[in-house]
C-alpha cells in the first residue's frame, strides 16, 4: 500500500541529541579524546578571560569554540558563515559542539572575534600537545624514530598587494593602491627585501616546484615513525633555509622529551636536508641522520656507514608517511591556502589542523586495536 505524503510534527519529543548519533559514529571516540584534552586545559582557558566577579557579558564557551573549529577542519567547511549555517540544522554538529536542540547558533562575526582569543593565547599549541600526550599514553609513539618535512602554504594575499616597502599608500596604512596601479608588474624586479604584502606583511614571495612565485608561508611537521602521528608542527616565513632550521628546533625538542636521554634518536628526511651544516648539527644533538643522499653532481653529507644500515632503509620507507599528513591537511583541512593572515594566526591554524589529523589517525588505530583484541 502506498504511504501518504503527510507531515505531522509532534508537540513534544522525549529524544535527546545523543539518540540521533549512532553508537559507532567515528566522531564519538574523537569527542572523548577532545574532551579529555579540554579538561586538562581549564586553567589555560580560564586565564584567557576576565574575572567573572568583575561582570561583563559571557562569551562563547572556549570548549565549544574549539570543538566547532575542529568540525570545520574535519568536514572541510570553508568559512565561519557556512559553519554556523550547518550547525543550525545539523544535529550531529550540535551534539559534537555541545549545543542543545533549541540553543541559538552564534553570529559568524561573533564566532570569528571569539576565535581570535584562542589564536592569540596559543590555545591550539597546548591542545595539540595534550593530544600528543594522549597518543604517548596509549603507546602509539616510539619516541625515538622521527621524520621531518616541510610544505608550502599559500597566503591569503594576492600579487597586487605585493608593493614596494617605501610606497606612500602602503606606509600610510591606506592598503592596496587604487585603480590597480600595481596590477601590471611584468618586467619589474620584485624581491622580499624591497617589497612586502600590504595585506599580510609576514607572507613571502617564494617559488618552488611549480615554478610559480606566490605569497606563501612554510609549514613544517615532525612525525613519529611508529604510526605516522605528528609530534611537532610549526609555521615559518618561506625561504630556502626554513626547512632545515625548523627541523633543528623540532628534533631538539623531541630529543629533550625522550623518555631515555641516552636513547638513539633517528631523523628521516628527503634530499633537501642533505647539507653538511644540518648533518653536523644532528650529530651535535646526538641524532642519527637518516637523510636521503643527494649525489646529483655532488657528494652527500650523510656518511656511507649510516646509509648502509638496515635502520636507514626502514627510515627511508617510513618518512614517506609524512606526505599523507600534508595531503590530508591541504585537501581536508583547507591548508593549501590559509584563510587567516599573520604568521602567528597561520601557525595556530596549522597546529590545529595537525591535531585534527592526529585525532582521526588515533581513532583509526583504536578501532584496529579493538578488532584485534
Amino acid at each position: 500500500m502506498r504511504g501518504s505524503d503527510t507531515y505531522i510534527e509532534s508537540l513534544f519529543t522525549m529524544r535527546t541529541l545523543e539518540d540521533f548519533v549512532p553508537a559507532d559514529h567515528p566522531l564519538r571516540p574523537i569527542r572523548r579524546m577532545v574532551n579529555a584534552a579540554l579538561l586538562s586545559m581549564q586553567d589555560k582557558l580560564s586565564g584567557m578571560y576576565a574575572d567573572p566577579l568583575k561582570g561583563g557579558r559571557p562569551s562563547i564557551a572556549p570548549e565549544k569554540l574549539l570543538r566547532a573549529m575542529l568540525l570545520q577542519v574535519f568536514y572541510s567547511i570553508r568559512s565561519e558563515r557556512q559553519l554556523m549555517e550547518q550547525t543550525q540544522y545539523n544535529l550531529l554538529f550540535r551534539w559534537f559542539i555541545g549545543l542543545a536542540m533549541d540553543d541559538d547558533v552564534w553570529v559568524p562575526t561573533v564566532f570569528s572575534k571569539n576565535r581570535e582569543r584562542l589564536l592569540t593565547h596559543d590555545a591550539m599549541v597546548e591542545f595539540f600537545n595534550l593530544i600528543v600526550e594522549q597518543a604517548d599514553a596509549h603507546d602509539l609513539l616510539s619516541g625515538e624514530h622521527f621524520s621531518v618535512d616541510g610544505t608550502l602554504i599559500q597566503a591569503w594575499a594576492g600579487h597586487k598587494s605585493f608593493v614596494p616597502k617605501d610606497d606612500s599608500d602602503h606606509d600610510s596604512g591606506r592598503g592596496s593602491p587604487p585603480h590597480n596601479d600595481h596590477g601590471d608588474f611584468k618586467g619589474q624586479t620584485r624581491r622580499n627585501t624591497t617589497h612586502e604584502s600590504s595585506t599580510d606583511a609576514d607572507a613571502r614571495l617564494y617559488c618552488k616546484g611549480d615554478n610559480a612565485s606566490r605569497l606563501r608561508f612554510m609549514g613544517h611537521a615532525l612525525t613519529d615513525n611508529r604510526h605516522g602521528l605528528v609530534v611537532n608542527a610549526i609555521v615559518t616565513r618561506a625561504d630556502g633555509h626554513a626547512e632545515r632550521e625548523a627541523a633543528k628546533v623540532m628534533i631538539h625538542d623531541a630529543h629533550q622529551a625522550a623518555c631515555e636521554p641516552k636513547a638513539e634518536i633517528t631523523l628521516g628526511a628527503d634530499k633537501g636536508y642533505d647539507a653538511k651544516e644540518f648533518i653536523d648539527a644532528l650529530h651535535d644533538m646526538n641524532v642519527t641522520p637518516h637523510v636521503a643522499q643527494n649525489t646529483a653532481g655532488r657528494r652527500s653529507a650523510v656518511p656511507e656507514a649510516i646509509a648502509a644500515t638496515p635502520e636507514y632503509a626502514i627510515s627511508m620507507q617510513k618518512r614517506k608517511r609524512i606526505e599523507q599528513v600534508f595531503g590530508w591537511a591541504k585537501t581536508i583541512g583547507h591548508m593549501r591556502q590559509v584563510m587567516v593572515r599573520g604568521l602567528q594566526r597561520v601557525d595556530q591554524m596549522f597546529v590545529l589542523t595537525m591535531a585534527a589529523y592526529n585525532l582521526t589517525r588515533m581513532r583509526t588505530l583504536e578501532k584496529i586495536r579493538l578488532q584485534i583484541a
